[in-house]
């Protein structure tokens, strides 16, 4: 396991560095091989977006979090599915274009509950309600599940909290990293 840190990452999204995103990856991974790692992830759906900068230089292959989530999506017979996290994740096409996606201004809520709260360990009752009522509206759009796209919503929002069957993508990557690894041995 090895990261740089997310205070590293978010100067280079604030400036929209995507080069910068795929060095400090790179990086990891060519630590990560170096000592025996065969296969390599990432649980942060947002610098998914420097893959296409990635692949071609990583000494080792990659499971991309948004095909493992959308395969399981499909898994389970879900057709129409809402998308939560950062605004550098929503805004992006680490996700298909078929998902269901915030408003400009749910996306600014969320990026802020996110950023501000939730990385910082800051669980707001209110926040949880921002959260659910994003999900409920997805509901009312004709959604059958919304993605947890971002490692910090499952700890304010699950199945038991949410209106929608929800897609833990930090969970769902580990769970599909674990049955290739299998593979490999």
């Amino acid at each position: 396991m090895h990261s740089h840190s997310l205070a590293d990452y978010v100067v280079c999204l604030d400036r929209g560095d995507w080069a910068g995103v795929a060095e400090l990856m790179l990086d990891s991974a060519h630590k990560l091989a170096a000592i025996g790692a065969e296969l390599l992830i990432c649980p942060d759906n947002t610098i998914h977006q420097a893959m296409p900068q990635v692949l071609p230089r990583s000494p080792r292959p990659w499971l991309h979090i948004a095909e493992v989530v959308v395969a399981e999506a499909a898994a389970r017979g879900y057709r129409r599915i809402g998308l939560t996290g950062t605004r550098w994740l929503v805004d992006s096409t680490v996700y298909p274009d078929a998902c269901v996606r915030p408003s400009a201004a749910e996306r600014d809520e969320v990026h802020r509950i996110i950023m501000d709260e939730l990385v910082n360990g800051v669980f707001k009752p209110e926040s949880v309600g921002v959260l659910q009522r994003l999900i409920d509206r997805f509901r009312d759009q004709g959604c059958d599940a919304v993605v947890l796209g971002c490692t910090e919503i499952p700890l304010v929002i699950s199945d038991a909290n949410s209106s929608l069957p929800t897609l833990d993508s930090t969970r769902l990557l580990a769970r599909a990293a674990l049955r290739s690894a299998m593979r490999l041995a």
